[in-house]
Formats: C-alpha cells, sequence, structure tokens
C-alpha cells in the first residue's frame, strides 16, 4: 500500500465526500476513486459507503483511521528529518573536547550552533587529546576540539579556532614583581605543573626548550592531565603552570595569574577543530565552520 493512498484514505474521511476530497487534493475525482478502490482491494474490506449526501466511513475505516492518521505523521516527520539532516541542521553530533575548551570555545560553540541548526542534539564528551585522536579513529567521536599540533590517524579536516599566549598560574604567595608579572628563572626554580608529555608532546617539549634557550635547567615537577588538576596542584604547591590568557577569567582559589616578563620564546597554545574527511558535508563539517565571534 502506497503512501498515497494513505493521504487519499484521510482526505476523503476529513472532507466527507469523494468530490471534495478531490477538489482540496487537487486530483481528478475518478483518479481519487480509483486508488481508494485499490487501497480496499488490498485490504479486503469495504472502506466507505458512498451516497449522494457523500462518502461516509464503515466501521472497517473507522477502527484503522488512528493508525494512519499516524502512520502518516510520522512518514512526513521523517522525511522531515532527512531533509534537515541533509541541510545540516539536524541530527546527532558527538563532540569530544579538552578541558580548557569548557571555558570560552564551548559556549561560543553551541550558542553559534542553536542559531545555525537548532534541531542538532549534542553529545558532550570530555576527553585528553590522546584520547580524542582515538575516539575520531575509531568512530566514537564525530568531531574533536584538541589542542594543536596533534597526530590522528586517518584523513582529517582542521580548522585552527583559538591561538593564545602562555600566562603564570602561581601560587598566591609566589613573590612577583610591582606590576604582577614573574620571569622564567622564577617558573624554572619553582618548577613547572605541565600537561602529561605523552597528552601534548609538541607543546611539552616547546615550553622546555623555551627555557632552556634562556639557560635556564627545567624540571617538571608534576604532570596533570586536566585544567583544573593544573590549578589544584599550583594552589598545593607543586609548582608553576604555564596556561593560555584565558584561564584569568576564573577565580580559582590560592592561585594567581601572572605574565611572563620574558616568555616571548614560550609556545602558544592552541585549539584547533579536527573532523573527519567525507565526500559529502557532515554535522562536523557544519560545527566546524559556525562562525563563533565573541
Amino acid at each position: 500500500m502506497e503512501t498515497r493512498h494513505l493521504r487519499h484514505f484521510l482526505a476523503v474521511i476529513d472532507h466527507g465526500s469523494v468530490s471534495g476530497a478531490a477538489n482540496w487534493l487537487g486530483i481528478a475525482q475518478p483518479a481519487l476513486s480509483q486508488s481508494l478502490g485499490r487501497m480496499e482491494r488490498e485490504l479486503g474490506v469495504q472502506l466507505f459507503e458512498r451516497s449522494r449526501r457523500g462518502a461516509a466511513p464503515t466501521p472497517a475505516a473507522l477502527s484503522i483511521l488512528e493508525d494512519v492518521r499516524v502512520s502518516v505523521a510520522r512518514i512526513d516527520a521523517a522525511a522531515r528529518r532527512a531533509q534537515d539532516i541533509a541541510r545540516g541542521s539536524a541530527g546527532q553530533l558527538t563532540i569530544g573536547l579538552v578541558s580548557s575548551a569548557l571555558f570560552d570555545m564551548l559556549p561560543r560553540a553551541l550558542r553559534a550552533l542553536r542559531r545555525e541548526a537548532p534541531g542538532v542534539r549534542v553529545a558532550l564528551r570530555e576527553m585528553s587529546n590522546a584520547e580524542q585522536a582515538e575516539a575520531l579513529a575509531n568512530g566514537a567521536i564525530d568531531i574533536g576540539l584538541m589542542h594543536t599540533p596533534v597526530a590522528v590517524a586517518g584523513q582529517m579536516r582542521e580548522r585552527l579556532l583559538l591561538r593564545d599566549r602562555l600566562v603564570a598560574a602561581v601560587p598566591d604567595e609566589f613573590d612577583v614583581a610591582a606590576d604582577g608579572s614573574v620571569s622564567l628563572a622564577q617558573i624554572a626554580e619553582a618548577g613547572l605543573v605541565l600537561y602529561p608529555q605523552n597528552q601534548l608532546p609538541v607543546f611539552y617539549a616547546g615550553i622546555l626548550d623555551a627555557l632552556r634557550k634562556a639557560g635556564l635547567a627545567p624540571v617538571v615537577a608534576q604532570e596533570a592531565n586536566r585544567t583544573l588538576t593544573v590549578l589544584a596542584c599550583v594552589a598545593g604547591g607543586c609548582g608553576v603552570g604555564l596556561l593560555p590568557s584565558w584561564i584569568r577569567a576564573l577565580d580559582f582559589r590560592g592561585v594567581r595569574f601572572c605574565e611572563v616578563r620574558d616568555g616571548g620564546g614560550l609556545p602558544s597554545f592552541d585549539l584547533s577543530a579536527i573532523w573527519p574527511a567525507r565526500s559529502v558535508p557532515t554535522l562536523a563539517d557544519v560545527f566546524a565552520n559556525l562562525e563563533l565571534g565573541r
């Protein structure tokens, strides 16, 4: 039984006559009668009692009426979902993200996505760089918000979302200059609290290299795999963290944020969107190309 037969059946029910339904549908009355006849033959029942007053539904017709309405509504809803997904305005998007994306980038991205594609359902997975790389490779997430550079298996697309300078996260009692800054020498002496080397190898090496080029002997006193964990370690006196400047927006008890006055050689802190390259546009493409104005 074709969907059009169901629509024709509902039209006759709603208009009370074949002629009225045919006029509303914009088809010839004989064509509508033939469609109803096919439906009756397929079901093996009579659906309408025809008279001069119109077409009255039989008990058999009334018994299937609600099921037919629900079926047509579901077919229409499925068609709309398919069209929305094809346009990139509906569906589910699973996003992996490092913790540092939570505080600035993610809120702006979600607001932009709601404007651009309000029908998209979002699933969020806070993960390290290494966990996201594996999840992208095996299809567990659709897109990752990651610190770059990073190696991810497979053919991927990448968009730089944010490039930020580093500031020092120091304990409250740390000796800072009158202008609120600290030096690389002070950082090296206190020891570093860094993300694990296997999590951000290029970033990790860039910080140590900057200190060595300044004639200092860096020591990693503590590794911490989340931004808030870095701050907790700093507050606990484990050492000094080097974090992106947006971290100043946070108020973390026991920690203050300082400029590094001779930190020009420190690496930048880059956040990028990485997602699989497909032959047709996906929701990940829509998300990655959102306008993320502040």
